[in-house]
């Protein structure tokens, strides 16, 4: 209760304090989403550039007609 008492006293609100926190998490959350994002962008990279060097190298499939099945 001491805390709160001397907040109001030198005129710091207990709201204000409290919108303060939230909006320091706030930023914080998004600033970390952001780091994160850029630490894993190399190995997004990797996955797509293995993804499309397997797709160049895989033969394609002939074509193949929907009325196949029938014909059997």
């Amino acid at each position: 209760m001491g805390f709160f008492l001397m907040l109001v006293l030198t005129g710091i609100s207990v709201l204000g304090v409290l919108m303060a926190l939230v909006a320091g998490s706030l930023v914080m959350l998004f600033a970390g989403l952001f780091v994160t994002a850029v630490k894993l962008l190399p190995w997004l990279l990797l996955a797509l550039a293995a993804a499309w060097v397997w797709r160049a190298l895989k033969k394609p499939a002939p074509p193949r007609s929907r009325f196949d099945s029938r014909m059997r």
